[in-house]
Parts: C-alpha cells; structure tokens; sequence
C-alpha cells in the first residue's frame, strides 16, 4: 500500500497529467479551428472580368433565373445573429436560404445586383413580397410585425451564398490580399457608390470554393451585407432615414474632395450625434471613414467607366426586383447616373 506521502505524489502527478492532456487538447482544438479559418488555401480572387456589363440581367443578378428559390418554403430555425430580423428556410427543391426581414431587403437586393454587374462578388439575393412558410412558429423572437393573420410574412430577401462554396471566415478592410490593389480600391468606391455605410469587418465573408463550383479552387472576398445602402452616408436618426430612403439618398454628399491624385468619399460617415451616447458604436464608426478616403484618382476613375456601361433601363431594374415602384426605381437610377458620370468625369 502506498504511504500517505506516496499517494499525496501520485495525486500530484495524476493532477499534474490531467492539467497537461487539458491544455494539449484545448491548443490542438484552437490549431483547428484557426487552421480551418485560414484563407490561405487557395488563391484568393474578389472581381473577375464581368465582360458584356450592357448584357447582364440587373433583374435576376448574380444566381440568375434558374436558381430562384422555389416554393414551397419550409421553416428550419430563427437566425438570431445581427441586428435585423432572419429566419432559415428550405425550398421546394431542398435549397437553404436565410431570409432578412425588415428595412434592410430592398437597398441590399439592389446594392447586390449593382456590385455584381460589375465584376465583383456577391451572394444570391431575391425579394420575395409575401413569403409562406410552413411550420413558422406563432412567435419569433423578433420579426413578429412582419407577419400576418394568414401566417405568411412582407418583404422579405432571400440568400444564399454561390452554389459549391463554403463560409470559411471573415476579412479585414485594413488587412487582406488586395490592399492597395485597384479591386480592392474600386470596392471602396462601390461601397461609397451606394451609400452602403455599415462595414464592419463582420460584414465581409471569405468562401471557399469547391471543385463544382464557377471559381475552383479559390478563397472568394465579398461584402455578404448590404443592407444599409441608399440612404444616408452613416447610421442616422432613425433606421427608416438610413437604409433605403429616397430623400436621405437625394440628399447625402457623394464626392466630398477630389486631387489630383486621390478621391474622398462621403460614405461611410460618421453616426449622427446622437449615437454618441454608444461610445463604443460611435468610435468604432468614426474609425470606418478610412474605408471612403483617400481613394487613387485612377482606381475610381476605373470603376466609373465599368459602370457607366450600364444603361439606365439596367438599374432601373435592379430597384424594380427589390419591390420599389416604377416612380422610385427612376429618381434613384437617376442619382446613381449623376454619380457615375463624377466618376467618369475625373
């Protein structure tokens, strides 16, 4: 029999053991997951060469006709990420989608349909006016208001991310393969194009491509979340005024200084002041405004003359397949002309 100093010994190390399997297991478990978010297996791309831009189809954008969601929908589960309202559906043929309800559906359907036109990547977006969905339970946790007696629900926007990809992390605006480059720098000016101020890094998705898929092999960049587009340049008031407003639209500054070198933008802005009260929301918004500075001359110069190939009929509709009526979809293709031609212009 052991001593008691023998066993007290032989606790220690069983302890001592224990504490070292723990670690190991917790550092080989966190090499995993970091190695899994690594974006470096595969050659990044963020635009490819959308060739005839006057022939793209601004009405189905970048999944098409074909690959509309089908009904009908099955509820899967509530999404609570994120500040808007989304739920989890399948379709008729199997298909995942998450719906956004809210403010949020038609400026980020349009804003999507916009940046794909012209070579950039973008996850397939639809509007659907009036959603059935089977099995939707008689309360969500939030989006509630969205629903109506016959259980079927207003606006919604339907999303997936292009067939044969995989999410596979997150990207940094200040940190990523495309600094400096002139897609990256004409990203910028898509962003400040649209009036799309909320670009926090969480927004930007990295997908891997599989071997099925348009682009395999590759690490594919995008914008995921385009939701706070065609209004204000930053977080105003109210979320009415700053996500897909007419007159906030008409009325936000576009080009604020222009050198002969480099373009600043007005978007991303700063939060009204009223947002001051949330330091921490209100600094971290004041840091975005980098992301609108600064922009080489030639870099946006570029990405106007790709997006004046767009015929007005195009954008008008973009806005139309997000639900806006003929008057709307007009005045904001008008703006959005008067934007491009900046662009060309300098």
């Amino acid at each position: 029999m052991l001593g008691n100093t023998g066993s007290i010994r032989w606790r220690r190390s069983s302890l001592t053991l224990l504490a070292v399997l723990l670690v190991t297991g917790l550092a080989a478990a966190r090499d995993k997951r970091e190695e899994e978010a690594k974006p470096s297996h595969g050659h990044p791309v963020i635009w490819q060469d959308p060739g005839d831009i006057a022939s793209r189809s601004l009405t189905y954008g970048s999944g098409g006709k074909d690959a509309q969601p089908q009904p009908p929908f099955n509820f899967v589960k509530e999404d609570l990420k994120g500040s808007n309202p989304k739920l989890v559906v399948t379709d008729a043929a199997g298909v995942k989608w998450k719906v956004k309800l809210g403010n949020e559906v038609r400026p980020e359907v349009v804003a999507a349909r916009l940046i794909w036109a012209v070579g950039y990547f973008t996850s397939d977006d639809y509007y659907v006016p009036r959603l059935q969905v089977a099995n939707l339970p008689r309360h969500l946790h939030r989006g509630n208001q969205y629903i109506q007696s016959d259980g079927s629900i207003t606006v919604a926007r339907l999303k997936r991310y292009p067939e044969g990809t995989k999410k596979t992390g997150d990207w940094d605006w200040r940190k990523n393969p495309f600094t400096g480059t002139r897609e990256l720098n004409g990203l910028r000016v898509m962003m400040a194009l649209v009036n799309n101020w909320d670009l926090k890094n969480v927004n930007n998705v990295i997908l891997k491509a599989g071997p099925h898929s348009a682009e395999p092999g590759s690490m594919i960049y995008l914008v995921s979340d385009l939701g706070a587009s065609f209004a204000t340049n930053g977080f105003s008031w109210t979320k009415t005024e700053s996500k897909g407003n007419l007159t906030s639209f008409y009325q936000s500054q576009f080009i604020k200084n222009a050198t002969a070198d480099y373009v600043d933008f007005g978007t991303p802005g700063r939060p009204a002041l009223d947002h001051i009260v949330a330091i921490h929301n209100f600094a971290s918004r004041i840091n975005m405004e980098w992301i609108g500075s600064h922009v080489p001359r030639a870099d946006a110069k570029w990405i106007g003359n790709l997006l004046a190939q767009l015929s007005q009929d195009q954008i008008v509709d973009a806005f139309l397949a997000a639900g806006y009526d003929n008057g709307e979809a007009l005045a904001f293709a008008r703006m959005l002309e008067r934007r491009i031609a900046q662009l060309k212009e300098l």
